[in-house]
């Protein structure tokens, strides 16, 4: 049997490599889809931005070419006096409206009236006939066209429409042009890239500066033509992607350059028909490796615990043979000696027997007593957070009674709803119970911070009662929502206001403070205590997977914590705040990611 010692590890050591390998392949599959899924919301939350923001110009060229003063002009172009009013009244709606330029173009393409009249970015003078947002309006339909300014140089989105004269003929064309950099702006900053391309596959729109005016297509004549022939790109050169195709755990990858280096993306496009764009949302892949490692190691982790058990288990019973041979052998030697010692070791024997069986019985009972106990705590915690709204609704429905007797039947519906709404009070403690053990399944959305935490308070109020901790809340009533998931928040609030008070039981000063602030674009919210704080040589550690300085728990909940605060946009740090602990939570406002 000791020949097959090193066979069987050998074969132990393959198995648990197969193991770690299927689990890798399986969580990298898992992680990857996880951040196909995250990207294509994103691609979805991009292109409606994007449409609504194009909407609000659509209407713009035709309400201006519906104006006496514009068709006046466009009768009589040669009329200086018309040409200066028009164009003042240009620059006034230019300015409200927001947009670039709007300008009256001849139907021989000559521009006769600008928002901006004098100056080298004045179009007065120009001809634009070749620009299809132009052939289209003389056409007789409204038009779009993404370009390069010709006269200004400055990217633009171009709306048109025809402009008719009493006979119904197009007499001129109208053109409203709106600058695009401020859509880039709001793009940057996220934890995604985004790029937008033309019919041609010409990126002319990113959140990554040097992918502008490269092509994801190949450069082929016919392309080349065609985006000359508009003059689209004015006389900016175009060059194809130095990009590479891969594969993530089935998923298509793009390996691309990025201003901090080459980056592998998971991708998610889209087209917008009516703009003739096609929308590219990239994520980074990095993400998603570093979560299936980390489950890797993890069930590497596991294995190995699984390895070193079994070890010690055989050791164990080595050392149990090996005992056993000894007592055999010390047996054989005293034989005679425990043949007259037999009576007393039987007689021994029998109060062993006797004592196990008086001790198994203990324990029995101990088990018993224990489940009494818990049960104890368990009723009298739900009696206490029942027996309050039981008693006022008690004293409502006999209140209502009686002013229905008395037929003041007004009084007596108010009581009913405050008894509807004591009732919905006691549905909320269940539906807390079931909400702190079910796993968090809800959407990012806009979240109101004051009625999260009053179910917040009444989710931990048991915890601050065990401890004797009083949580003190300062959120001033105009605060913002945030963009957050509500339970998944809920979750880390309840983690860290447990280990504040965690912090402090037992302590002189037992307040825990909560505070939330609007700071920039972000709402912080900041949870502090008043117990030992944090040494110095672990505070880089805390949000370590298994890391506890506690002498319970597994050392999860605060790295748990940190990765919900990942996936929902936000961060998680602490620092001592003398005495004592704080832990900062930030999140975006919910206002700011509306209006992108």
């Amino acid at each position: 049997m000791p020949s097959l010692r090193g066979p069987w590890i050998i074969a132990g050591i393959a198995a648990a490599a197969v193991l770690v390998w299927l689990g890798g392949q399986l969580a990298g599959q898992h992680y990857a889809r996880a951040a196909q899924t995250r990207a294509e919301t994103a691609l979805r939350l991009t292109v409606n931005a994007l449409e609504a923001d194009l909407a609000r110009y659509e209407v713009v060229p035709l309400l201006v070419g519906d104006l006496d003063l514009i068709h006046r002009l466009a009768a009589d172009p040669g009329n200086a006096a018309l040409r200066r009013q028009t164009n003042a009244w240009l620059a006034e709606q230019n300015a409200d409206v927001q947009a670039s330029d709007i300008y009256l173009i001849l139907p021989d393409g000559h521009t006769i009236a600008h928002s901006t009249a004098t100056g080298p970015n004045s179009f007065i003078g120009e001809n634009f006939s070749y620009r299809p947002y132009f052939i289209d309006a003389m056409a007789g339909h409204p038009a779009r066209f993404y370009g390069v300014g010709t006269t200004s140089g400055v990217r633009g989105y171009y709306f048109s429409a025809p402009v008719r004269d009493d006979q119904g003929h197009i007499a001129a064309v109208i053109a409203v042009k709106i600058g695009v950099d401020r859509i880039e702006a709001a793009w940057r900053g996220v934890e995604y890239r985004v790029m937008v391309t033309d019919p041609e596959g010409a990126v002319f729109l990113s959140s990554e500066p040097g992918w502008l005016y490269h092509s994801i297509h190949a450069l082929t004549p016919d392309r080349m033509a065609r985006t000359a022939a508009s003059r689209r790109y004015a006389s900016l050169p175009l060059t194809e992607f130095a990009m590479q195709r891969g594969d993530l755990a089935g998923v298509p990858l793009f390996r691309m350059p990025a201003a901090d280096g080459w980056h592998d993306f998971i991708s998610a496009s889209d087209r917008m028909p009516d703009a003739g764009w096609t929308v590219h949302v990239l994520l980074d892949s990095e993400g998603a490796r570093a979560e299936a490692r980390l489950a890797m190691l993890t069930l590497a982790l596991l294995l190995l615990a699984a390895g070193i058990v079994a070890l010690m288990w055989r050791q164990r019973r080595a050392m149990q043979r090996f005992a056993t041979a000894e007592l055999e052998r010390r047996v054989t030697e005293r034989t005679a000696a425990l043949a007259r010692a037999n009576d007393q070791l039987g007689q021994e024997i029998t109060e062993r027997r006797a004592t196990e069986a008086e001790l198994r019985a203990a324990q029995e009972s101990l088990v018993q007593v224990g489940k009494l106990a818990t049960l104890g705590q368990m009723s009298a915690s739900i009696s206490h957070e029942i027996n309050q709204p039981l008693a006022a609704a008690r004293n409502f429905a006999d209140s209502a009674a009686i002013l229905i007797e008395r037929g003041d039947l007004v009084r007596a519906r108010d009581n009913i709803a405050e008894i509807l709404a004591l009732i919905d009070r006691m549905a909320a403690i269940g539906t807390h119970l079931r909400q702190a053990a079910r796993k968090p399944d809800d959407q990012l959305g806009a979240v109101d911070l004051h009625p999260l935490l009053r179910e917040t308070q009444t989710i931990v109020a048991a915890r601050l009662a065990s401890a004797d901790a009083r949580l003190e809340l300062d959120v001033p009533p105009g605060l913002p929502p945030l963009r957050a998931g509500p339970t998944r928040l809920q979750q880390v609030l309840v983690n860290l206001i447990t280990n504040a008070a965690d912090a402090v039981e037992g302590l002189a000063d037992r307040r825990i403070t909560l505070s939330a602030r609007l700071e920039g674009d972000s709402i912080a919210i900041r949870i502090r205590d008043h117990g030992p704080g944090i040494p110095d040589a672990i505070a880089a550690r805390i949000f370590d997977p298994f890391f506890t300085t506690k002498g319970f728990g597994l050392g999860l909940g605060l790295s748990i914590c940190s990765s919900i605060m990942r996936d929902l946009g936000g961060t998680l740090s602490c620092r001592n705040a003398a005495p004592g602990a704080e832990f900062l939570v930030t999140l975006p406002a919910a206002r700011l990611e509306a209006a992108a």
